[in-house]
């Protein structure tokens, strides 16, 4: 990566600086990263006062929690071929008091991985609000890159997205409409007959499509069933179309994991 690149805005114009198609299409065989979510600053404290709403004015252990993680990655060889925080990278919601700090606090934490190791970064309900607006989310990207992207590493194609457009963009439609035009463009080009295919096909967001089964109940954990099941559908119909395997979703509370063998 060139120095030349922030760290935390390698995510821009729905890609990622070193891991585009062009340098990073071919199968060169297995390889394993890192899926860490919540580091959510805050949140211990908050949780101990009994006020998560607008609690959370410390996160030093977190902080110190999130360097230890950090120290245990660096140290793992062979390298990881990247590393993704699966979304509330902080407690404090948009435009609440403690959320720069929080922010500062944590990127200074995560400073300490490794050059080497690619840092990617999911959107979560607490980075962008449990209802998103066009200013929360302009908020996230510009101190951590797209919302929702795509990259590309030793074969497999990375679908990162924004799993609150998919549970509440009443306020910002125009985003959700976006976001899911370019997500059938990036399903189609996977099963094109005309493109180079992945050889695996990995998505990565906040909220899990379900906890237990596709067929549970809507909690507040999980998306709605019919959001759900219309996500299912097009991931299957990809992955039938591209005679690949079956495409994994990676959350902050994962449904699959991807041995990428």
């Amino acid at each position: 990566m060139a120095d030349s690149v922030d760290t935390f805005l390698r995510a821009k114009h729905r890609t990622f600086s070193g891991l585009t198609e062009d340098a990073e299409r071919e199968w060169k065989g297995p390889f394993y990263f890192i899926q860490a979510a919540d580091p959510q600053l805050g949140l211990m404290k908050a949780w101990k006062d009994g006020d998560c709403d607008g609690g959370g004015d410390e996160w030093s252990e977190e902080v110190e929690l999130t360097k230890q993680a950090v120290e245990a990655v660096n140290q793992l060889r062979p390298r990881p071929r990247f590393m993704v925080l699966c979304g509330d990278l902080v407690h404090a919601m948009p435009d609440t008091p403690f959320r720069e700090g929080q922010e500062r606090d944590l990127k200074v934490a995560l400073k300490g991985t490794d050059p080497s190791i690619p840092l990617v970064f999911v959107s979560g309900n607490h980075d962008l609000g449990n209802t998103p607006t066009p200013s929360t989310v302009e908020q996230y990207c510009s101190e951590w890159g797209d919302d929702y992207f795509s990259f590309w590493v030793g074969g497999v194609l990375c679908l990162v997205l924004n799993s609150q457009l998919f549970y509440d963009a009443s306020a910002c439609p125009q985003q959700k409409e976006a976001q899911e035009i370019w997500l059938e463009e990036q399903l189609s080009r996977a099963s094109s007959s005309t493109e180079p295919k992945p050889k695996h096909v990995l998505v990565f967001q906040h909220i899990p499509l379900y906890l237990k089964s596709p067929e549970e109940a809507d909690d507040y954990f999980n998306l709605q069933r019919a959001v759900r099941q219309n996500l299912l559908d097009r991931f299957k119909k990809a992955e039938t179309s591209q005679e690949a395997e079956i495409p994994s979703v990676l959350s902050a509370c994962p449904l699959l994991i991807d041995g990428l063998e």
